[in-house]
C-alpha cells in the first residue's frame, strides 16, 4: 500500500458509517392538521391498538415506519407541541419489523400534546443491530412539526399513535419520507 492508502476494508468501512449517520437538506413546512412520517422507511403496520403509555385516550391507532439499513435514521417530529411524556424502557433487541419488538425490544415512547389539545405520540423502537436510541425532548419542552427529534443508530422502527377517526393517507407498503410524507390527517 503507497502513503495516504488506508487499505480497502477501513475505506469501505469509514464510507458505510458516513452514507449511515447521512443528514440530508430537505424542505419542510408546518401543517397542524397533518401528521408526517417521523423517519424514511416503509409502512408495516396500519391498526387499533389499546393507548401506550403517555396518551390521554384507551384506544388508538398505531403506525409503524421500519427503517432498513439504507434509509436516513435521523427521526424529526410528526407534530407541533408540547412534550408531555417521556420515557425509556431497557428491553430486547428482536428484529424491528417484528409485531412484539414494539413492546418488548428497548425503545422510547414521547407524546406531544398539540396546540388543539390532541396528543399524538412516537416511540422509537431499537433493532436487532440497533443498540442505541438518541431521543433528545425532554418534558415540558416546545417542539416543532418535522424538527428533529433524534435518532436510532443502527435502526430500526419508529411507531406512531395517533387519536381514533384520524384520516390515514397511506397504506401498508408504501414507502415513507421523514418530513416529507403525510402519514395522517386529523379530524379533531
Amino acid at each position: 500500500m503507497g502513503a495516504g492508502s488506508c487499505g480497502w476494508l477501513p475505506c469501505v468501512a469509514h464510507h458505510l458509517f458516513i452514507y449511515f449517520f447521512r443528514e440530508p437538506e430537505r424542505i419542510v413546512g408546518k401543517d397542524a392538521e397533518r401528521v408526517f412520517a417521523p423517519a424514511d422507511g416503509k409502512v408495516v403496520v396500519i391498526e387499533e391498538i389499546d393507548a401506550p403509555e403517555g396518551m390521554d385516550c384507551e384506544r388508538c391507532v398505531q403506525m409503524s415506519v421500519y427503517m432498513n439499513f439504507y434509509n436516513v435514521h435521523i427521526n424529526w417530529f410528526p407534530v407541533s407541541g408540547e412534550v408531555v411524556y417521556k420515557r425509556h424502557y431497557d428491553g430486547d433487541f428482536m428484529l424491528a419489523w417484528r409485531p412484539k419488538s414494539s413492546s418488548e425490544n428497548e425503545h422510547t415512547m414521547v407524546a406531544v400534546r398539540m396546540e388543539n389539545g390532541t396528543t399524538v405520540g412516537y416511540r422509537q423502537i431499537a433493532g436487532w443491530i440497533a443498540r442505541r436510541i438518541v431521543c433528545y425532548p425532554e418534558v415540558g419542552d416546545r417542539v416543532e412539526q418535522n424538527t428533529k427529534s433524534g435518532c436510532i443508530k443502527f435502526g430500526s422502527r419508529v411507531d406512531v399513535f395517533l387519536p381514533i377517526g384520524s384520516e390515514i393517507l397511506v397504506e401498508i407498503g408504501d414507502k415513507v419520507v421523514g418530513t416529507q410524507t403525510p402519514l395522517a390527517r386529523l379530524t379533531k
